[in-house]
């Protein structure tokens, strides 16, 4: 299959080029610099001129609280970027893979997010973000709309970075203990896409929206906490004392879930797919890492 990766220089679309590589797919990686989606003729143009069979959106606006503040680029990216990319695919009679989020959700929720679920976003990202999946499932093309949550990877800024970063310098850390969420290791997004390439091949696929994360919840400080042992175990320098704090204790512009959780069971009984083991994650991650270094 002929594949395009639009955003390629993010941690996923750099996962996906690790996942990837030794397959029998043409593929095309292609970063803002080659293919600027906010630019929708030349966006249009460079996509009909490779001609892909599937297209993978790993491109987005993902500055969730600057996302307040910018809301027209959010949502020209996250919204009307994507549905000229739909459109597209719909013109070319080609799959679109698309990436959205937890955050088309409200949090308010006691159980797991189904796909099924009302969305009710809460800030500009989501719903831009949610206006973007609203836009591909109107398009008509063929689509997968795949949400997951708390990603991280060896690449890119995320939390797991973040709290490595922050442990080498600090002996003490304060991280928000009251918001559930599943993390998500992004090669495992690109493992899973992968697997599901070959059923689109056959065609053995319809469009649908999934949900794919992490295998167990938890809070930000218990995913710090995991991260910190596992950079330990390879003599990274880590915090002496963690304390899990209330959302209250760290305002931020943006409005985060309290509760997050997504129901994979859909996207792992439809495409065989593990859901991401992201303890399993954070240790591959930290050894990825140290051979970057």
């Amino acid at each position: 299959m002929k594949i395009l990766v639009l955003g390629s220089r993010g941690q996923l679309g750099r996962c996906l080029n690790d996942q990837l590589l030794n397959t029998d797919h043409e593929v095309f990686y292609t970063s803002r610099d080659q293919i600027n989606i906010a630019d929708f003729e030349a966006t249009k143009n460079k996509i009909i001129n490779i001609s892909p069979d599937v297209i993978i959106n790993a491109s987005a606006y993902t500055a969730v609280d600057k996302a307040e503040e910018d809301q027209e680029i959010a949502d020209l990216i996250n919204h009307l970027a994507v549905a000229n990319i739909a459109n597209i695919c719909n013109d070319l009679a080609c799959w679109l893979i698309h990436i959205s989020t937890d955050y088309v959700f409200d949090g308010e929720a006691n159980k797991p997010y189904r796909e099924d679920d009302g969305t009710n976003p809460q800030g500009a990202y989501g719903g831009s973000k949610h206006n973007g999946e609203l836009a591909i499932q109107s398009s008509g093309c063929k689509h997968l709309i795949i949400r997951t949550a708390w990603v991280f990877s060896e690449y890119g800024n995320n939390f797991f970075k973040t709290m490595l970063r922050l442990g080498d310098v600090r002996d003490e850390l304060s991280i928000v203990g009251d918001q559930i969420g599943c993390p998500t290791y992004a090669q495992d997004i690109a493992k899973a896409i992968a697997a599901i390439l070959p059923s689109l091949k056959l065609r053995k696929s319809t469009s649908g929206l999934y949900h794919y994360c992490g295998d167990q919840p938890c809070t930000w400080y218990d995913f710090a906490q995991v991260i910190f042992e596992e950079a330990k175990k390879l003599g990274l320098k880590v915090p002496s004392f963690i304390h899990s704090i209330e959302t209250s204790a760290y305002p931020t512009l943006a409005a985060r879930p309290a509760y997050s959780v997504l129901d994979c069971t859909q996207i792992i009984n439809d495409f065989n797919v593990s859901a991401s083991d992201w303890r399993e994650g954070i240790r591959q991650a930290s050894k990825r890492l140290q051979t970057q270094t």
